[in-house]
């Protein structure tokens, strides 16, 4: 038994320092696979503009189907949200 610390060098049960290492390093690769999936997922559902933009649009061609606006004024403003 080497001195009475047995199979682990006495530091109780070999779950020392490099145990707490590996677990924070399992912890990081995880979190890390978790970001990358949802960073997928959300830039996955746009077409190159932003989610703002798709709403914007949206709202104005409500406004114009109401008649709160006429047309000149939804094309123009059509033309301000593409570029």
């Amino acid at each position: 038994m080497m001195g009475g610390y047995g199979m682990t060098g006495g530091f109780g049960g070999g779950f020392g320092f490099g145990g707490i290492f590996m677990m924070l390093w399992w912890v990081l690769i995880i979190v890390g696979i978790v970001v990358l999936v949802k960073w997928l997922v959300t830039s996955s559902g746009t077409t190159g503009r932003s989610g703002g933009d798709d709403k914007a649009l949206e709202l104005l061609k409500e406004r114009y189907a109401r008649g709160e606006i006429d047309e000149q004024e939804f094309q123009k403003r059509k033309r301000d949200l593409t570029q």
